[in-house]
């Protein structure tokens, strides 16, 4: 793709702008058209994710593109041409027009606004996140959401809330208590692959208290419910179990940030690392590292799925001791 010109004192933001505008208008990207995402414009043109976030949003002021659900952003579709005798319309402008004012504002909600959220969270990452730019992408004056939530802190806790509350469980749940923890995991771990910003928040040390989380918490425990455990072994199999899930799904949203930032894949991020890993290879000090690296005839396939689910059976294994021993010897005469 063509990188935007401009004269060399105009803003980035502003040149990253008049190139998307010119591909629009002579058809390169026609209505219904993905854009180039935030990562992907931060890659192209080696820009920050603020400044390709800022370029996303004055295209969406000026009306040309619109963001949908799970489809990311894409070229708006021209309205119907005005009747005759309708005045004519200005272009929309930052805090004008019919995305602004106070009639838009009394079409805000709560939830519009957690969603819209979401859905930059999504496609642009947790760091393009801004009370700004939610109400940018809403059309509405900077100040409307906080009307509605007093800061982004506050706002991403009721996003998180929201995202965890996407998947619920059957009101009749497997037999068994390893069946049940398998569903529990796999929930979150889909939940975690749709939003990996949200392996982000909250830690085992500080955790993210918002009731749909503990919702998937109560899930867990009372699959391990009524099996002889102590309080304090019940809720350490249930932390053993989350912190797996978290652990591994923290590197979905670590990958792209750093792809973003980098404007380097896994693989070419890697290549440009051969010459560190020959140092080490060759040095003689790892001969175990040596022999495993080497065996591998077209390098190593880092899959985040296939080890989510390798490292939850082992664990399971692992625990079926502990778990179904103490329920036998609970029910022993």
């Amino acid at each position: 793709m063509t990188k935007p010109t401009g004269a060399p004192d105009q803003p980035p933001y502003l040149r990253i702008v008049g190139e998307l505008r010119r591909r629009i208008a002579e058809g390169e990207l026609a209505p219904g058209d993905r854009v180039p995402s935030t990562r992907q414009i931060a890659r192209e043109w080696g820009v920050a994710l603020a400044t390709a976030t800022k370029a996303l949003t004055t295209l969406r002021l000026e009306g040309l593109v619109v963001t949908r659900p799970r489809a990311g952003t894409v070229v708006a579709i021209p309205a119907a041409p005005a009747a005759p005798t309708a005045p004519a319309r200005r272009r929309p402008t930052p805090g004008s027009g019919p995305g602004s004012g106070p009639a838009a504002d009394q079409e805000l909600s709560l939830e519009r606004i957690v969603r819209t959220a979401i859905e930059i969270a999504d496609t642009e990452g947790l760091a393009a996140l801004s009370m700004r730019g939610v109400a940018a992408r809403l059309g509405v004056a900077v100040m409307s959401p906080y009307r509605y939530v007093p800061s982004k802190d506050d706002l991403i806790q009721l996003m998180a809330d929201a995202a965890y509350g996407e998947r619920g469980y059957p009101a009749d749940p497997p037999a068994g208590w390893r069946p049940r923890l398998e569903l529990g995991a796999h929930t979150l771990w889909g939940l975690y692959r749709e939003h990996p910003w949200l392996a982000q928040l909250g830690s085992l040390t500080r955790p993210l208290l918002v009731p749909n989380l503990v919702g998937h918490g109560e899930w867990m425990l009372r699959a391990l419910d009524g099996h002889g455990l102590d309080p304090t072994t019940l809720f350490d199999i249930h932390l053993l179990v989350y912190s797996h899930i978290q652990g591994l799904a923290v590197h979905l949203e670590w990958e792209a940030h750093a792809e973003a930032a980098t404007g380097q894949s896994e693989d070419q991020w890697m290549d440009s690392r051969a010459p560190a890993l020959t140092e080490l290879v060759d040095s003689g000090r790892f001969p175990t590292f040596t022999k495993v690296v080497g065996s591998f005839a077209n390098g190593y396939d880092l899959r985040l799925d296939a080890l989510f689910a390798a490292g939850l059976a082992a664990l399971l294994d692992g625990l079926t001791p502990l778990v179904e021993g103490r329920t036998a010897g609970a029910t022993a005469p």
